[in-house]
């Protein structure tokens, strides 16, 4: 089994570079020791968790998709279906089904912010597309 990178530098390395795949070149980085907790969350969440070979970035995108919907978090998760549709990893069809999945999950008193995130991230994804 591989163990992935060894040392901080490698794993910060990495951890970067699915970053950036994740939410795009643009993304905001910091130089090591800027931020104690952004080299954190380079090592150890994009460097070990994200990178990890069982689950494609698409899939894990949906879990995480599920946990900020339940979370309440449609400020990230707006976030989220930005990146998804400009990465490709779902149309937009696929994005309005995503959010017709987890309505019923998170309860229709926060339909409404889940549905306005997801219909905003698609229609800025149409406006770049034109």
């Amino acid at each position: 089994m591989d163990t992935g990178p060894v040392d901080d530098d490698e794993r910060r390395a990495l951890g970067l570079d699915v970053y950036r795949q994740v939410y795009g070149d643009d993304a905001v980085t910091m130089e090591p020791g800027q931020a104690d907790f952004f080299d954190l969350m380079m090592g150890h969440l994009f460097g070990e968790v994200w990178a990890r070979p069982a689950l494609a970035i698409d899939a894990r995108r949906l879990l995480v998709m599920g946990v900020l919907a339940a979370q309440h978090r449609f400020d990230i998760l707006g976030l989220q279906f930005s990146r998804t549709l400009a990465n490709g990893e779902l149309s937009v069809e696929q994005v309005r089904e995503v959010a017709i999945q987890l309505i019923p999950y998170i309860g229709y008193p926060s339909s409404g912010d889940l549905y306005r995130v997801s219909e905003t991230a698609i229609a800025t994804h149409l406006e770049s597309a034109s």
